[in-house]
């Protein structure tokens, strides 16, 4: 038997990871998210509301904009353009809504 020489071989796996990378960046399907981009489910709380007590919030808006999209509460951000994201729990369930106009969903 002969010895083959891996070097080649080696090469042409790495420039193939390499290339397919390039190719998949080139047309979009890579996306390297940036810290930028993700709101932790952290940030957000629930103040829950009590009939008859008061209960205080900020004059100041948030910069994110919330709407009901297919029964799913949809965030868009104001300041960067572009970023939206779907709420979501701890286990990572989407947080569902009602749009307007619609009977309210069935207990579980």
């Amino acid at each position: 038997m002969s010895e083959r020489n891996a070097i080649p071989l080696i090469l042409t796996a790495i420039g193939s990871v390499m290339g397919t990378v390039a190719v998949l960046g080139y047309y979009g399907y890579l996306h390297i998210a940036k810290p930028e981009d993700a709101l932790l489910l952290a940030d957000y709380t629930m103040l829950k509301t009590v009939p008859g007590e008061d209960y205080r919030v900020s004059l100041k808006p948030a910069t994110q904009v919330a709407q009901c999209i297919d029964g799913v509460l949809v965030l868009f951000d104001t300041e960067q353009k572009g970023l939206t994201g779907v709420l979501v729990d701890d286990r990572k369930r989407a947080v569902r809504c009602v749009e307007q106009g619609l009977p309210s969903a069935p207990a579980q």
